[in-house]
């Protein structure tokens, strides 16, 4: 992500921004993006018109919009609307992915930024948790008043990255009656085991995005930033939403209250995905199941719009999003739906290098899901740690040892590309293919079936697919995990019988790749991955069954190496100038080892809680952040994990100068979690507000 970007949910902005954003915090597409054959392109508006305005709730509490309003069209012309939602706070921290919605106001739509309840200039009290009935019942207030206004055409729609993604989708299941269309990117529907908090049902602290947030919903409004009870009690007294996340580690009630099925939608959606994004596997479930018109573009970008990727080839898409409104806000006939349903970005091979610019590959369509020509090939573990087509199998074990601090080599977050995975291989089960005599080509989500066993009540399965290259350098593809309890239901999970075999389902994400002659597949399979995934908490051995009745197999969704139709084309983006920034600075993404043997804590430590970076200026003050995180875990003692973190924003304003500080610290035993959240707030130096929660937790499988 960029600077002013949405905070989150990207997860990590939260972390990598935070020499350029508020301390650390924190579309579209078209599956093809040529214009209509002969139609003229929409002729830009003059002017941009901003203005803030309230928009009033039922219960009297107000929230802060900011309105574009096209300036230059004839009078009394009525416009759609477009508008995000989100706590990111629209006049500091999320400006700039508030302005992206100027391109579409330029061509005759009026757009919207709003801060939720509690959070940047809205009235109101911090919903108890992201994604609310409340917040989602606001949101229906929110359509039906820009559907009311006197320059309103009656026609709404909704965009967004991440949370306000998140928003969109939901907000589609609700069928609000002026809402007609939305885009969404980087986002997802399931809110238990698809977003980052449990990803794959196991719980993730790896990305600090968990308690960032909560250091996030405690600051005043901008840009006076005023300290009186009512802010304070609504805001700073505000309960962490990580404490209450903390209570429910298993898919309940809590995780659905607001939400309803992709079945709900009756709208048209819009999506774009990237393979180096954690949500990518909205596209596809949306592909399958919903009935409403749905388009699609996956490219190969992180959590970023394609047109400010780190990760080139960057595209332009907000002309591609143009068409869409203007089709279904507009009711013109832009010829979207004589296009196919999904571009994507077939990705070849490149080394694993994180600081790569540019994914070699090319586009392809596909016109519906699964793609033309797909077939699954299964691929058998054999006891001579190949994967081979051969099912002729010989029977074998293979055991692997709990290292709970494995993965710490193998890269920090699912956001990011990863480095070579041979140092995270050495932990794992690993399983190599011959050379291979063709181009194969996968597009798809792979899954593992194996057959497997732990001396432990409990065990978490991680499984990487890779590339090998002839040199033994491995990249990784894509990932999946399970947590061992949630085997058959993650709603119920039950202990594993130690020792007994289970038949154990693992899918990944889903992912594109063409693997080069030459070159070997791989899969990696491990019991931890921390510090991305919190351990299990007892020393123990795992086993894993080849051979017999329902061999242990890896399942490949490969397609032709050339797609049917043709390809999609789109217009490139050029590469702004790559950063400069140092590994070691405030707010880059530098993980190290302080200290790792085989007996005692092994730590790793990310940021710095020591230097104040500045994060922005702004004509009525200045940003100064900062921000650390600290793992640690014992081989021998897994369930003695820990982590710790603080978060500093400096506010200094023309008369005053203000700290919000913020510190967690979460420990483990084998029965509990042990919480600890920390709010301070000085003034002029001088504290003014202090909040403490502490709660012992119940392990729930996790």
């Amino acid at each position: 992500m960029k600077e002013n970007d949405s905070i989150v949910d990207d997860s990590r902005q939260l972390w990598a921004n935070a020499a350029k954003l508020i301390g650390w915090f924190l579309v579209f597409i078209v599956a093809a993006p040529c214009a209509a054959p002969n139609q003229r392109p929409p002729q830009p508006y003059d002017q941009v018109k901003l203005e803030h305005v309230w928009i009033p709730m039922k219960d009297g509490v107000r929230l802060a919009a900011n309105l574009y309003i096209p300036v230059g069209g004839e009078p009394g012309e009525k416009f759609p609307s477009i508008f995000k939602y989100d706590p990111y706070r629209k006049d500091d921290n999320d400006v700039g992915e508030c302005e992206i919605v100027k391109y579409f106001v330029a061509r005759g739509y009026v757009g919207a930024c709003v801060d939720i309840r509690g959070t940047g200039r809205s009235e109101g009290h911090v919903p108890d948790t992201q994604y609310s009935e409340q917040e989602l019942s606001d949101g229906e207030e929110i359509i039906a008043w820009l559907a009311s206004q006197s320059w309103s055409s009656g026609s709404v729609g909704i965009y967004g990255k991440s949370y306000s993604g998140f928003n969109g989708i939901q907000l589609a299941m609700r069928n609000p009656p002026a809402l007609k269309a939305i885009i969404t990117v980087d986002s997802t529907d399931q809110l238990y085991a698809g977003d980052c908090t449990y990803s794959d049902g196991v719980m993730n602290m790896g990305d600090g995005y968990n308690f960032g947030v909560d250091a996030h919903n405690a600051y005043s409004p901008s840009p006076s930033f005023p300290t009186d009870e009512k802010t304070l009690n609504n805001r700073f007294d505000s309960p962490p939403w990580s404490l209450l996340w903390m209570k429910h580690q298993r898919d309940d009630a809590f995780w659905h209250k607001p939400v309803k099925s992709l079945g709900a939608i009756h709208i048209p959606v819009f999506l774009i995905g990237g393979f180096v994004d954690e949500y990518r596997d909205v596209v596809p479930r949306f592909l399958a199941e919903v009935k409403s018109p749905v388009r699609a573009i996956v490219g190969p970008w992180g959590h970023d719009y394609p047109h400010d990727a780190e990760l080139a080839p960057d595209i332009e898409w907000r002309d591609l999003a143009v068409r869409w409104w203007d089709q279904w806000l507009k009711g013109k006939d832009t010829g979207v739906m004589s296009e196919p349903q999904l571009a994507v970005y077939m990705r070849h091979y490149y080394p694993p290098d994180p600081t790569l610019a540019e994914i070699p590959g090319e586009w392809r369509s596909e016109n519906s899901w699964p793609p033309e020509g797909q077939q699954i090939q299964p691929f058998f573990l054999q006891s001579n740690r190949s994967l081979t087509s051969d099912s002729a199998l010989q029977t074998g074990v293979d055991t692997l040892k709990y290292v709970p601090s494995a993965g710490i080599d193998a890269g920090s977050e699912l956001f990011d590309l990863q480095p070579d995975q041979r140092p995270f291989d050495a932990f794992s089960l690993v399983y190599d293919s011959a050379p291979l005599e063709k181009e194969t080509a996968i597009l798809g989500s792979p899954e593992i079936r194996l057959r497997a066993s732990a001396t432990a009540p409990l065990a978490d399965w991680f499984v990487r697919l890779s590339d090998v290259a002839p040199d033994g350098s491995v990249t990784l593809i894509t990932d999946g995990g399970l947590n061992g309890a949630q085997r058959d239901s993650i709603s119920d999970p039950q202990d594993m019988e130690p020792n007994k075999i289970y038949s154990l389902q693992v899918p990944m994400r889903f992912t594109s790749w063409v693997f080069p002659v030459g070159h070997r597949i791989r899969l990696s399979i491990s019991n931890a991955r921390w510090p991305m995934f919190w351990p299990t908490p007892y020393a123990m051995t795992t086993s894993l069954f080849l051979g017999g009745q329902q061999p242990s197999r890896l399942l490949l969704p490969t397609v032709p190496v050339a797609g049917a139709l043709p390809a999609p084309r789109f217009k490139l983006i050029a590469k702004s100038e790559p950063s400069t920034t140092d590994s070691s600075t405030p707010g880059s993404h530098s993980w190290w080892t302080l200290h790792r043997t085989k007996v005692g804590p092994i730590r790793v430590e990310f940021g710095t809680k020591n230097v104040w970076a500045r994060s922005q200026k702004w004509p009525w003050g200045i940003y100064y952040s900062r921000s650390s995180r600290i793992y640690e875990v014992q081989n021998e003692h897994p369930e003695a994990a820990s982590l710790s973190g603080s978060a500093d924003l400096k506010v200094r304003l023309s008369n005053r100068q203000q700290t919000w500080h913020s510190e967690w610290n979460l420990r483990s035993d084998t029965e509990n979690f042990y919480y600890l959240f920390r709010r301070e707030l000085k003034e002029n130096g001088k504290v003014i507000r202090e909040k403490e929660w502490k709660e012992t937790i119940p392990r729930d499988h996790q």
